[in-house]
């Protein structure tokens, strides 16, 4: 490829991720003019330069980096609790035809079950600590990650199955060459999924019981009448649930590019 085409396809992508970009742009516009003109009561919805100025300040106190880390580490424990136990039990299910059969009622109730309704429940077992944090978000993330990871194995090519068992391939190794590869599609979808429900999760969690975190942040704020401190953690929240949702997309694209090569037909 010549520097002029590199060239061109760079400004083709800068053009096609600035058009992503408009509708946000044009949001923030409409909500600082909003503000400004007292069409929406500022006390209420304080400009957007006004919260990213107290966001700012939080930084540079060190107020930020306190709230963000402490999430962080709590998202992302549950998280990895959630994938630890969903990926290898979704795979135990979907293989298993007539387990599936009997644990899917178990499954449907439990996975229906509204998250915030448990949290007292969490509260009851595991009191106000760290660990009913962990296990509110472990709970929200399993059963989607779980359903993808069972969907993934269920939608493996039989004809691959059969080619490796007429090989005589051993269980454990039809699992790992087979199986795996063919359930991580929809294993790294649920992954994403998962991973952007464990930040909302988070902030219930962290608006009861917490002296530390995002959500305390949010609600401590909102107590002390801090409005612009508001609304820059809600942002801060938003922001980390947009990039943990694009990283795991951009992995998906540069995982799978195998694909998109084999449907064009390189």
């Amino acid at each position: 490829m010549s520097v002029l085409d590199t060239l061109k396809k760079g400004v083709a992508k800068a053009g096609f991720y600035s058009y992503r970009m408009l509708s946000v742009i044009l949001f923030l516009v409409l909500w600082e003019i909003a503000t400004r003109f007292k069409m929406v009561n500022p006390i209420f919805l304080p400009p957007f330069t006004d919260i990213i100025r107290t966001l700012w300040k939080l930084s540079m106190n060190g107020e930020l980096a306190k709230h963000f880390t402490i999430s962080a580490q709590r998202a992302l424990t549950g998280f990895s609790l959630g994938v630890a136990i969903a990926v290898p039990l979704g795979m135990v299910i979907g293989w298993f035809r007539k387990f599936e059969s009997f644990i899917d009622p178990l499954i449907n109730i439990f996975r229906n079950l509204s998250v915030l309704a448990l949290l007292p429940v969490f509260m009851l077992f595991f009191g106000i600590g760290e660990a009913s944090k962990v296990a509110l978000i472990f709970w929200g993330v399993l059963w989607t990650l779980l359903l993808n990871t069972i969907a993934g194995v269920k939608s493996v090519d039989p004809q691959l199955v059969k080619a490796a068992r007429g090989m005589a391939t051993p269980k454990w190794m039809l699992f790992m060459k087979v199986i795996l590869p063919g359930a991580m599609p929809s294993i790294a979808t649920g992954i994403r999924i998962s991973a952007t429900s464990s930040v909302l999760i988070l902030m219930a969690a962290e608006m009861m019981g917490a002296r530390k975190g995002l959500g305390f942040a949010i609600h401590f704020y909102e107590g002390q009448i801090r409005i612009p401190e508001m609304y820059a953690m809600i942002v801060v929240m938003a922001i980390l649930g947009i990039l943990i949702s694009y990283a795991l997309i951009f992995f998906e694209k540069h995982a799978f590019r195998w694909r998109e090569q084999i449907g064009s037909g390189e």
